[in-house]
This record gives C-alpha cells, sequence and structure tokens, in this order.
C-alpha cells in the first residue's frame, strides 16, 4: 500500500536529514484534503518533527518532500500548506496499480488464515421471548466482525450462548403453566418463540397487578416485591429445575423447544449462523467449578448465609455475587465456566463478547476474576459494548411487550422495499422471482446497512423510511451503484482489455486513488472491530463512483485506451462494492 511506502520514506528521509531514527507512527500519512488535492495525493503531517528539525514548518516540509521526491521513484512533486506536505504520485504508478488489480473479484480480502484463533460470541438470547430490535445489532455486529477478522487473515469461530435457564426462564414457564391452559405454538398459530414472550410479558402483567395490590394494603414496594407470590413461585421453579425436577424439566425443555425452532426461521432471514452453540443448562456447572476454585485458592469468600462473593474494592469496584445463598448460579457464574470452556476448546487468542454497554461493568469484573484467578489467557478477553438501538418513539421494553420484533421488522423493511422500487419503476422487465429476490436484498440491505454504519459505541435511533432511501448514505444507493457498474459492463460486452496505456484526469486519479484505499480499510475495520469503517468507505466509493459516471463518458468515449481505462475503474469499484457489502453481510444486485 502506497501509504506504507510513503511512511517509510518518510522515517528514511528524517533519518537522513537530521540524523536522528523516529518511530513510524509519528508521521500520520493520509488522502490530502479536497482543497488541497491540487497539490498532492497524500499528506504528511510535520508539527511532531519540528523538535528534531528546529526548523519552521514549512521549511521541514519542504526538506522532507525534496529528499522523498528524490528517493521515491513513484512520487512526482509536492506541495506545502504549513505544517502540511502534500506528495503527488506519477500518474503512471495509478495506471499500474488499476492494471494489475481490475482483474482481482477478491481484492482486499485475505483468503488464507493464521495464528490462533479470535472467538466471538454474539446474538446471546434469551429462551423466554423472540429477538428483537436490539438482537438485530448485536447479529449484525458478530457477524460482521467475524467476516472483518476472517478478511485480514484470521481464524475466527462464532460461538452463541444462549441464555436457557434462570429466574427469567422461570417467569415464562410459571406464566403458562398458570395462564396457558396448555396452549402451543400449532393451536395458538404462533412462532414458538413469541408464544413463549406472551407469556414472559404475562408474568409482568400480573406481577405488577399483585404489587399494587400489596401496596395499596400497606407495603412499601421493596416488601410488596418480597411478599410477592407470583415471584416466590418462579424461584421455587427455578430451585425445582436445578434439582432436576422431571416435570420442571419436562415443561423447560418443551416451551425452550419452541423458542429454537422460531429462532432459527429469524437467523435464516438475517442470514446469521454460528460454529458452535453453548447452552447455559450445560455450562453453568462449570462455573460453579471455578468459584469452588476460587474459594480453596481464597479469592472468594463466603457470607453468613452461604452465599459466595468476591472483594473487588481494592481494585476500586465492589463485592460482586458469585453464587446465592440458595446455592443457584448467577450470570457471573456461567460466564466463568464458558470461558474456560472456550479456552480449553480453541486456545484463543482473543476472546471477544459482543454484548450491549449496559454489561460494561460485568465484563470488567469477568476479565478482572479470571486475573486473579490466573488464567494466563484472560487478558485476550475484550468486551465489544455497543450502544443501545431506540426507535424515533423512545425506548424498547421486553417486558411490557413494547419491543419491535425481528421478524415483523424484517418483513416490513422487504415490504417498504416492495413498494419504493416498484414506485420508483426499477423492475419492469423482471420476472416474479427475480423480483422479489431484489425486494429482500433490498431491504434487508437497508436495514443492515444503516445499522452497521453507525459506530457499535454510539446509541442509534433507526428509522426504517430513512434507511431504504435510494439517495444518500443507506444501503439501497450502494446496491443501486453496483447494479449500475454492471449495467455498463453488460452494455460494452464481453471482457475488459485495459493495456495500462491511457492518460489519467484528475476525476479518474481520484477515484482509482480512493479504490486503492480499500485493503488499508479493510485492516482498520479489522484492527477496530468496527463494521462502520467499513460502511462508510462503501458509501465514499459509491458517491466518487456517481460523479465520475456523471461526468465522463464511459461507453461512448471515443479514445479506446481512456474507454478501456474507465470501464476497468468500473471493474474494480463493482468488486469492492462487493467485497465490502459481503463483510457487512449485505447482498448486492447485478440489475435494478
Amino acid at each position: 500500500m502506497i501509504e506504507n511506502i510513503l511512511t517509510e520514506k518518510a522515517v528514511a528521509a528524517v533519518s537522513a536529514l537530521f540524523n536522528t531514527d523516529i518511530d513510524p507512527s509519528l508521521l500520520a500519512v493520509q488522502r490530502t484534503a479536497p482543497a488541497f488535492r491540487h497539490q498532492g495525493d497524500y499528506s504528511l503531517v510535520v508539527f511532531p518533527l519540528l523538535k528534531i528539525s528546529r526548523k519552521a514548518p514549512e521549511a521541514t516540509a519542504a526538506l522532507l518532500g525534496d529528499e522523498i521526491i528524490r528517493t521515491m521513484p513513484e512520487a512526482e512533486s509536492y506541495g506545502v500548506v504549513k505544517g502540511y506536505l502534500n506528495i503527488r504520485m506519477k500518474a503512471q504508478y495509478w495506471i499500474d496499480f488499476l492494471d494489475d488489480n481490475y482483474r482481482k473479484s477478491d481484492f482486499g480480502i485475505q483468503n488464507t488464515a493464521s495464528g490462533n484463533p479470535v472467538v466471538i460470541e454474539f446474538s446471546s438470547p434469551n429462551t423466554n421471548k423472540p429477538l428483537h430490535l436490539g438482537h438485530i445489532r448485536n447479529n449484525l455486529l458478530g457477524h460482521s466482525v467475524s467476516e472483518l477478522l476472517k478478511a485480514n487473515g484470521r481464524k475466527v469461530f462464532r460461538v452463541n450462548l444462549v441464555n436457557d435457564r434462570g429466574i427469567h426462564i422461570c417467569k415464562s414457564m410459571l406464566a403458562w403453566k398458570l395462564f396457558g391452559n396448555g396452549e402451543t405454538p400449532q393451536s395458538s398459530g404462533k412462532k414458538g418463540d413469541k408464544l413463549v414472550g406472551d407469556y414472559y410479558v404475562l408474568f409482568d402483567k400480573h406481577y405488577k397487578a399483585e404489587i399494587a395490590r400489596l401496596m395499596e394494603k400497606g407495603l412499601t414496594e421493596e416488601e410488596a416485591a418480597n411478599a410477592s407470590e407470583m415471584m416466590q413461585q418462579a424461584r421455587e421453579l427455578l430451585v425445582k429445575w436445578e434439582n432436576h425436577d422431571p416435570e420442571t424439566l419436562n415443561l423447560w425443555s418443551t416451551m425452550n423447544g419452541w423458542v429454537y425452532e422460531g429462532f432459527d426461521v429469524t437467523y435464516k432471514q438475517l442470514g446469521i449462523d454460528f460454529d458452535k452453540i453453548y447452552y447455559e443448562s450445560d455450562t453453568y456447572l462449570l462455573g460453579k467449578k471455578v468459584v469452588e476454585e476460587g474459594l480453596q485458592k481464597g479469592v472468594f469468600f463466603k457470607k453468613e448465609d452461604g452465599s459466595v462473593w468476591i472483594d473487588l474494592s481494592g481494585d476500586g469496584l465492589d463485592e460482586k455475587l458469585l453464587l446465592r445463598s440458595d446455592g443457584t448460579s448467577v450470570y457471573m457464574t456461567q460466564d466463568l465456566g464458558t470461558a474456560q470452556l472456550r479456552a480449553d476448546d480453541y486456545k484463543p487468542e482473543k476472546l471477544v463478547y459482543v454484548v450491549g454497554n449496559e454489561q460494561n461493568y460485568h465484563f470488567e469484573v469477568l476479565k478482572l476474576i479470571l486475573q486473579k484467578l490466573g488464567r494466563p489467557w484472560a487478558g485476550g478477553i475484550y468486551h465489544l459494548s455497543y450502544g443501545m438501538v431506540e426507535l424515533p418513539e423512545g425506548k424498547m421494553k421486553s417486558r411490557e411487550g413494547t419491543v419491535v420484533d425481528a421478524d415483523d421488522l424484517m418483513d416490513s423493511m422487504i415490504s417498504t422495499a416492495r413498494a419504493m422500487t416498484e414506485e420508483l419503476g426499477k423492475i419492469e422487465d423482471f420476472e416474479s422471482r427475480e423480483a422479489e429476490a431484489l425486494y429482500r436484498m433490498v431491504g434487508l440491505g437497508a436495514l443492515k446497512y444503516f445499522i452497521l454504519k453507525v459506530d457499535p459505541k454510539k446509541n442509534m435511533t433507526f428509522n426504517p423510511r430513512e434507511s431504504i432511501d435510494f439517495n444518500g448514505n443507506t444501503g439501497p444507493f450502494i446496491q443501486y451503484t453496483h447494479a449500475r457498474i454492471q449495467s455498463v459492463l453488460r452494455k460494452a460486452g464481453g471482457e475488459v482489455l485495459f493495456g495500462g496505456n491511457a492518460g489519467l484526469l484528475q476525476k479518474e486519479a481520484d477515484i482509482i486513488i480512493l479504490l486503492s484505499m480499500f485493503p488499508a480499510v479493510v485492516k482498520q475495520a479489522g484492527d477496530e472491530l468496527s463494521p462502520s469503517v467499513i460502511a462508510n468507505y462503501m458509501y465514499e466509493v459509491a458517491k466518487e463512483y456517481n460523479q465520475f459516471y456523471h461526468e465522463l463518458t464511459i461507453l461512448k468515449e471515443e479514445n479506446l485506451e481512456s474507454k478501456q481505462l474507465r470501464l476497468a475503474i468500473s471493474a474494480l469499484t463493482a468488486a469492492i462494492i462487493r467485497n465490502g457489502m459481503s463483510l457487512l453481510g449485505i447482498e448486492v444486485p447485478e440489475r435494478m
């Protein structure tokens, strides 16, 4: 990549000019700002060198520019603006780059994996409710980060920990026992995960009503919660489950089976799969073994009621519960067990947890506990924390049944894509099956892109209508650009035969330079575990190509070498859009 070559030459120039070896990270090489591209293609910031050069910024930049031009055959000229050195590459360099790469369908992607693997946990649903909009962001981030790491030559294992036990599961089970009258997905006509989710909401409704009645009798809210008969029954159900009560286990297995069938449908629609699925019901006992080890080592301690804790006050945190007084486990218990299991299964370099930012403290504690237990791999634990997804009307609440169901949202996006595509008249000659495939591609592409273009750390508001606009920073705009390019290439007929002998206009150079950055963008996105880096680069590529398409003729260009140059640019642009969108889990159409 030319950025690396420029950095190497600049480091060598500093050494030659000032007899000083510097860390390459001191030199920031970046694309020259649009206002100064008449001077160069890339810029070097020289301010960090002023203590070494003992000269003014402009004089330092000029000395550096002279030395780089002298030693770098690819460079043609330079310009200086204050503390910025702008380097222009020779046109032939970009022509040669294009000639070398426009035929490569996998440009920017490493197809061979090496090193210890990265294990990425995502999705991690509870079996008391269907997947919703928040789960969609989680799944899309986990899938895309996995693809980014693989594109950077990493071995990746995608795992899902299903939270299939615990008090929340028992709430749905209890509500079904009390109010279900034997209802099943078949008898109700409901998807299994939605049916179970309805009972979770029903539990909360009756529980709140019970609390209100108790408070009317003079109890405080805390006293009412402690006196709640429904909550006590749910806790008793959890104890029965942990004691392997046959009737309880049978109901638990039946209702979870309904949920898994529903999840499978949702995952398939979303394009998500896993290398391995763990179940909390299988792993929580492993966590209890880790707790016992911690007690023996004196890392944990027991309170008088029999509960087990760790005191992290010396690390600036607080005491953390690891095992309840009745012997039942908490989330931390099973996370200790599953972390150990994955370390044993995969011997990973890194364990990545894709979990919302409300769990930041939990993962800080998890990593610290494992380090205190002497686990050498604990330093590789990384919490990919992401912000919440809201709707224009506000937050969603599972207990109150106000979440946006993932299936309903995807169906709605596909329907909206159908309406907008037909309105724009883009499918007049499509057969029915091809048209339906396009609606699905556009609808889901709009959903995925709108979510993934936002920095994972930020909260976001999802606006379905805005996401599916065919103009602006949206998935459909990028998909349409790919279809436009494919139309140009089809009309050109046959193979692109660029010979590397054309002249180069500034607009042609601009887009080739942007395309050349794709491998570096893939690396950055992988290093930062941030699909938004790829998404926003995709938009820049699509926007730049459309400007190129409107400003220059392609098919009607009379100069054959210029025509082939522009077709080669089109071919490489299409490959990069296809590869980049694939990293986001998004398909692109051949026509629309």
